[in-house]
């Protein structure tokens, strides 16, 4: 009863915080129709349609129902569903990994019922009931027509010094709003956690007045217009996409680390097709489904993204190699970040650096 009390309470401050919003997009069943799947994702459609389409070449009769949501509308929404025992799913997959693994935390979830990859790593997989698709990491991207080559920083120490710079940079950084994106926050609560020069990198924000978004492609869309000079903090999926159709795109994998997210899944408890839901989850860890994910999409698969990735040196110009990949594990420590207190804390120190940079 307590459970169901507190996610009650999660979801009336997420909605009162920011309205649900879906867009549903509808694959109709290349066959006779007999069943459907419904995904809640994040993902924008274009990085995840071929795998869409992989399925049903294998299940021709299932129509399935991709409906997107931010990371937060769609942890409100899996939560309400969870804590009424309605259906909202039948798999849920988002790159807001704290918000997913409370969800499975609090029985939102069922086991699923095929067998992980042997070579799937540890921090990929929880509990036998959510997994990693993915291995995506949070790069610096950069206008390369406004970005001097000599003045590129490559870790986070060359950032702060080029960012004393306000004059040029004032108005033209954009990362993350963490207030409105899971992803967004948990990227930020790892870095505070990490590395020795978050203190100096939010005050560099607050006082250059960065621009702050929902989206990895709202941040992306800003530099590649030239609106921005850099983006800190962007899925590097979203990047790479876009930079092999816009060489003004630079992309920075920092060298004193960086850090690297699952897109996680689960089967909703209350699914109403649990097999088209396991079947999509076992595809999406196939072979076959890897190569899908890490191809034109750039969603790099969890079982071997840090090797691919490090094919990319002559593309990017900034891969570090594996030893600078921290993955982020699937875990109850990601709890941490969701603790009611604490991110209350952190967030009162966000908004108060960037207060200071728009008293300047």
């Amino acid at each position: 009863m307590n459970r169901l009390i507190f996610l009650a309470g999660v979801f009336l401050s997420l909605s009162l915080a920011a309205p649900s919003f879906a867009e549903d997009t509808v694959f109709p069943a290349r066959g006779s129709k007999a069943e459907t799947l419904v995904i809640g994702s994040v993902t924008d459609i274009d990085f995840i349609e071929g795998l869409i389409k992989a399925f049903q070449t294998a299940n021709p009769s299932t129509e399935v129902v991709y409906r997107q949501m931010t990371s937060l509308d769609l942890y409100a929404a899996a939560a309400e569903a969870c804590t009424k025992g309605t259906f909202f799913a039948d798999t849920v997959i988002s790159s807001a990994i704290p918000e997913q693994v409370r969800l499975v935390n609090d029985g939102c979830s069922q086991p699923f019922r095929f067998s992980l990859p042997a070579d799937l790593p540890d921090w990929a997989s929880w509990r036998n009931e959510l997994v990693g698709l993915t291995f995506e990491p949070a790069v610096i991207v950069y206008d390369r027509q406004g970005l001097n080559p000599a003045d590129v920083p490559r870790n986070r120490f060359e950032l702060v010094d080029l960012l004393r710079q306000t004059e040029r940079f004032r108005g033209r950084i954009g990362t993350y709003d963490i207030e409105d994106s899971g992803v967004g926050y948990i990227f930020a609560f790892e870095d505070a956690a990490q590395a020795s020069t978050w203190g100096r990198l939010l005050e560099s924000l607050g006082q250059n007045r960065a621009q702050l978004f929902c989206c990895s492609s709202d941040v992306i869309d800003g530099v590649a217009s030239g609106r921005l000079v850099l983006g800190y903090n962007v899925l590097g999926s979203y990047a790479l996409a876009r930079q092999a159709a816009d060489p003004r795109i630079g992309i920075i994998f920092p060298s004193d680390y960086t850090l690297a997210l699952s897109r996680a899944a689960y089967v909703s408890r209350d699914a109403h097709n649990v097999r088209a839901a396991n079947a999509l989850i076992a595809l999406a860890l196939s072979d076959t489904g890897q190569r899908i994910l890490s191809g034109d999409s750039k969603l790099y698969s969890s079982r071997n993204g840090p090797e691919m990735l490090a094919r990319a040196d002559a593309v990017s110009g900034g891969v570090t190699g594996a030893a600078a990949f921290r993955p982020i594990a699937l875990s109850p420590a990601l709890l941490v970040g969701l603790d009611q207190a604490k991110r209350k804390a952190f967030l009162d120190q966000w908004r108060k650096s960037f207060q200071a940079g728009k008293d300047d």
